[in-house]
């Protein structure tokens, strides 16, 4: 069964020139994810059974089983869907397939391409005004599991052999604004724009502050970030440390809760400001007593 499941007004994009080479390669990532699966599973289960030892080495077995876990739940939730979209670069024709996170097949060779790798930026940095190298690109949309849609952008005058270049009307960024809110976050990684991607992969070293009003993207952006700096800052990370997250109220948090995971990030910590404080959430805010001079 093709993983392409495009509606009958989208039947031009079904054109085999237009995506067999696309449904070729999610052959090899089903086989690759399979294969994953099985070896993570047979993982987990020997480290299970394993004596747990005391003190260092029973940390790191139950920190190993942790991180088995996580990545297991990873491919329970995304299956072909963990890839984004593709990218071809102006000197090499073929694409380069980026994914919630890395896979390679058996032989090792790059099947998907992590989104936090310095060499995914282009995929969501890249402008017509600064393509960066970039011939062009290619956006999914996911359905259940299929792709429902999908949105070509080309940045040179060869790009456009093979593609099926979309108008600004029919971009992946503006059709996501006209889906419809839920209580949850809904995914918005494979529609990262530019100058969101400029502030998720700004310098970690200082304070960094994102101004601006309601509903421009402040959370989007910190939440990515966040993702972002566990994957490449080195200071985080695996017995290094982590990410505490705080939001205004408890409502707000389970708004947000689900999209660390949905970044391949298990292990964030998330509070409210009163969560902090020695007496709990349910400490009272005490009146202000005015000064008089």
């Amino acid at each position: 069964m093709s993983v392409f499941d495009l509606p009958e007004n989208l039947s031009s994009k079904a054109d085999p020139a237009l995506i067999a080479r696309d449904e070729q390669h999610f052959v090899a990532i089903a086989e690759s994810l399979e294969q994953s699966f099985a070896d993570l599973s047979a993982r987990l289960d020997a480290e299970r059974k394993a004596p747990g030892g005391k003190g260092r080495r029973a940390l790191d077995r139950d920190q190993e089983i942790r991180r088995l876990n996580a990545r297991l739940r990873t491919l329970r939730r995304f299956g072909l869907d963990l890839c984004l979209g593709h990218m071809v670069s102006a000197d090499n024709p073929e694409p380069v397939y980026i994914g919630r996170r890395g896979l390679t097949d058996s032989t090792g060779g790059q099947l998907l391409l992590d989104w936090r790798s310095p060499a995914a930026e282009p995929f969501f940095g890249a402008t017509h005004a600064n393509p960066m190298g970039m011939a062009s690109r290619r956006r999914y949309r996911w359905t259940k599991g299929r792709i429902s849609d999908y949105w070509d952008e080309v940045f040179t005058y060869e790009g456009f052999e093979g593609h099926a270049a979309a108008l600004d009307d029919q971009s992946a960024f503006i059709a996501s604004l006209g889906t419809s809110r839920s209580p949850r976050m809904r995914d918005v990684l494979g529609t990262i724009q530019a100058d969101q991607d400029a502030i998720i992969r700004a310098g970690s070293r200082g304070a960094l502050v994102v101004d601006g009003g309601p509903g421009t993207g402040k959370t989007v952006v910190a939440l990515h970030r966040t993702a972002y700096l566990l994957y490449s800052d080195p200071r985080l990370g695996h017995r290094r440390g982590g990410v505490l997250f705080v939001g205004p109220h408890h409502p707000y948090l389970a708004y947000v809760a689900d999209v660390l995971p949905s970044l391949g990030e298990e292990d964030v910590q998330i509070c409210t400001l009163r969560d902090l404080v020695p007496e709990g959430p349910e400490q009272r805010s005490r009146p202000t007593r005015r000064r008089l001079c």
